[in-house]
């Protein structure tokens, strides 16, 4: 079992203690992104609250996951496009060559007729 980490972020002066299975660097480096846009986000609009800046920066950290999950979704059909293509040129390739074969065996059998 994988051994839990306890961290402390400071968040529009409020400490936070999360425990997580992450890299506790990583979820300092999360706080540490949330605890700007939030500030931004309060500098430019005095007159909203924490809470409600807390809204819209969660409006547009799920944006930008809804964007990138179909951006996601769009990178996986063409993957999939590209490696139905690839097998579709590999089974042509390989019915090219036994064409290829086949006429060989064809032409050494009739310059053997015509040279026997």
């Amino acid at each position: 079992m994988m051994e839990k980490n306890r961290v402390r972020l400071n968040i529009c002066g409020t400490d936070y203690s999360i425990t997580t299975d992450d890299d506790p660097k990583y979820v300092m480096a999360l706080g540490d992104e949330l605890d700007a846009t939030l500030t931004k986000t309060l500098r430019e609009n005095s007159r909203l609250s924490v809470t409600q800046a807390a809204i819209l920066a969660a409006l547009e950290y799920a944006d930008m996951y809804k964007k990138a999950e179909v951006s996601a979704d769009n990178l996986r059909g063409q993957i999939k496009e590209y490696l139905e293509d690839s097998a579709r040129s590999k089974m042509d390739a390989e019915i090219a060559k036994r064409e290829v074969e086949r006429l060989t065996r064809e032409l050494q059998n009739a310059q053997a007729k015509l040279g026997g």
